[in-house]
């Protein structure tokens, strides 16, 4: 399979053209917390505040009713990207944690007692973790954690071990690690989930912008992912969830947009998807995320994940080769574009400042992933994250930064020694 023309698609990208402050050009790899966007993102939402901008569905006159067109037509664009048989069960939220804020509040409230659990990855996102234990708050159930062994992988075995030992209501984990780089198999796992009759939500915010997303192949009940990562605008998330499940719980946040009739003595909610896109939706979000989405259709998700697959094994090979660097996940045919890593005696937030006067732009410290970090008995890490408009000469400045990085404390950590031991002799 064909890599990607990086020389042709950062043209596209604006901001790749800069230097950062350390006057080096810039090396984005912190794709991770979120991508860049190409100026077809960038036209399609200024062409919509500057031309057609209204609010949606209920305006008859001309900017409204283009608005609305744009707008459920990038429902049916988010559609198609992640095969979903009907738009109607594609909800655009605020964002992933959003997304399942909503699934944890509407399903969990609706289906979650007592007696249950929720079952979910030690290396979940806080946002797969946090509404979850909001939950337990609310009805008394309690959250579990799959473990992971000592090469930072989980095995079938045990997942079909803990869905065995709890029986959970509901397993929520991610499709794609955000620090560790693990890509799990997700239609088994929820196959698997689905025979212990569980419900499932699959956080694919690592997952939507790097790989083939397919609902109907997964079969998942609840898929989440985030704009930002995409391509897209901040702001804006896809809900999917399938229809019968969403037509039979409650709508989470009430207000404008979501109600089909509203009395002194209560309301009753619109279909879907509206019943779950109480007020103002985000317009001009949702037309600049269905920008991103041809985007990255039109040059193909295989490709992508090709690219990024070999770019993250070729910074997974060069840490590795580097004395006193540790990798923080599997090995390099078990993720894709994603490396956290350790420098002995440099913290992570150091190893990240001292990048960013190469130029090399990556995050440092727990990525939400607290659980998981005191699991691994560590407080930070340093990310580097790889996307389809990075290229090998950037990698290598990675490493190169990293080799001089780890040089220059290794030399002072013996400074420092050398001059302790002068004065314990003196």
């Amino acid at each position: 399979m064909s890599l990607l023309d990086t020389d042709r698609i950062r043209e596209d990208f604006p901001v790749l053209d800069r230097n950062v402050a350390s006057g080096q050009p810039l090396a984005y790899l912190d794709n991770a917390a979120s991508t860049q966007r190409p100026r077809a993102v960038i036209d399609a939402m200024d062409d919509c505040y500057r031309r057609y901008y209204s609010n949606v569905h209920r305006g008859i006159h001309t900017l409204s009713e283009e608005s609305t067109r744009a707008y459920e037509m990038a429902r049916k664009t988010t559609a198609s990207f992640i095969n979903a048989p009907a738009t109607c069960e594609v909800i655009f939220a605020a964002g992933t944690t959003a997304a399942i804020n909503t699934v944890a509040r509407s399903w969990g409230d609706t289906h979650v007692g007592p007696d249950d659990v929720i079952l979910v990855l030690i290396s979940e996102h806080h946002a797969n973790i946090v509404p979850w234990h909001q939950l337990a708050a609310r009805t008394g159930c309690r959250v579990e954690f799959v473990p992971m062994d000592e090469n930072f992988e989980i095995s079938d075995a045990v997942v079909a071990e803990y869905l065995d030992r709890f029986q959970p209501k509901m397993f929520a984990f991610a499709a794609a690690s955000n620090t560790l780089g693990s890509e799990y198999p997700v239609q088994r796992w929820t196959s698997m989930a689905h025979d212990y009759g569980a419900t499932v939500l699959i956080d694919a915010a690592q997952a939507a912008p790097h790989q083939q997303i397919d609902v109907q192949a997964w079969d998942a009940d609840f898929i989440v992912f985030s704009g930002h990562k995409v391509c897209g605008p901040t702001g804006i998330g896809v809900l999917y969830g399938k229809q019968e499940l969403l037509e039979e719980i409650p709508a989470f946040l009430g207000g404008g947009g979501m109600i089909l009739n509203v009395t002194t003595d209560g309301f009753t909610s619109q279909e879907l998807p509206e019943k779950f896109e109480a007020g103002t939706p985000p317009i001009v979000e949702a037309i600049g995320l269905a920008a991103a989405l041809k985007y990255l259709s039109a040059i193909g998700m295989d490709r992508i994940h090709a690219h990024e697959c070999v770019l993250g094994q070729r910074v997974d090979a060069g840490l590795r080769a580097i004395d006193g660097v540790r990798v923080i996940g599997p090995t390099a045919d078990k993720k894709a574009g994603i490396n956290s890593f350790l420098i002995d005696g440099v913290h992570a937030h150091d190893v990240s400042q001292f990048l960013d006067g190469y130029g090399v732009a990556v995050r440092a410290g727990h990525h939400c992933t607290m659980p998981l970090h005191e699991a691994m008995g560590v407080t930070a890490t340093t990310r580097a994250s790889c996307y389809l408009y990075n290229t090998p000469a950037e990698v290598d400045r990675l490493l190169e930064a990293v080799t001089d990085v780890r040089s220059k404390f290794a030399k002072s950590g013996r400074r420092r020694r050398s001059r302790r031991s002068a004065e314990s002799t003196s």
